[in-house]
């Protein structure tokens, strides 16, 4: 499987997400966050964004987010329980196996993903993470997760002109968690999820900052 490629892909998918302002419906507004869903065009589901101002830089919000196995990222994110590095393609590039909790009061049972993950640095200092789902010979099926699978997903830590110490964050988001749950319970849960991430996240740089 050409790693290489398909992150390159995601990545591309990810910026055409963050330019198109075309289809987006409000679905959650908090102080932290505007969420916002569209039809997915990668599957029989929804593609949400996030969008939200972090008081912090985007070198210390990228320090909260990256998904590395013991970062901050599984302290703070509820809906993160582990991070497992299965395969280091480049400096960039990487394949991880993500374990999550149950949620939703138990109606979302623990499930497992395996993605690849590209870093990407632009010009402007936007900082991005670029997922999606892959398969993997060192993750077969586990018991006690359903596997669930990421569509192109990710974070861009955008900074902001003139303010060096806030980050516009942008988060998309199109996971078809597996399984059969009802529609209803995979439509509420991830607005909520996002702004919690979000109000998360705040604390995570807040506390960064005044160590």
């Amino acid at each position: 499987m050409d790693y290489l490629q398909i992150a390159n892909t995601v990545a591309d998918s990810l910026l055409s997400y963050a330019k198109d302002e075309s289809g987006w419906k409000t679905c959650k507004k908090t102080n932290a966050v505007t969420v916002y869903w569209r039809p997915s065009t990668e599957f029989p589901g929804n593609l949400y964004k996030g969008e939200g101002i972090v008081n912090g830089s985007p070198e210390k919000v990228w320090e909260c987010l990256k998904p590395v196995p013991n970062g901050l990222r599984v302290k703070w994110d509820n809906n993160v329980k582990k991070f497992e590095l299965i395969e280091m393609v480049n400096d960039d590039v990487s394949v991880y196996r993500t374990l999550t909790p149950s949620a939703a009061l138990g109606v979302i049972a623990p499930r497992d993903f395996v993605d690849v993950v590209l870093v990407k640095q632009y010009e402007d200092g936007t900082i991005t993470s670029n997922a999606t789902h892959v398969g993997h010979p060192g993750c077969p099926l586990q018991a006690g997760y359903v596997r669930g699978f990421n569509h192109p997903c990710g974070c861009f830590c955008v900074p902001v002109p003139g303010e060096p110490s806030k980050t516009q964050l942008l988060s998309f988001f199109q996971t078809d968690l597996g399984g059969l749950l009802p529609r209803s319970v995979v439509d509420s849960f991830f607005p909520s999820s996002m702004a919690e991430f979000y109000t998360n996240l705040a604390k995570a740089v807040k506390s960064l900052k005044d160590r």
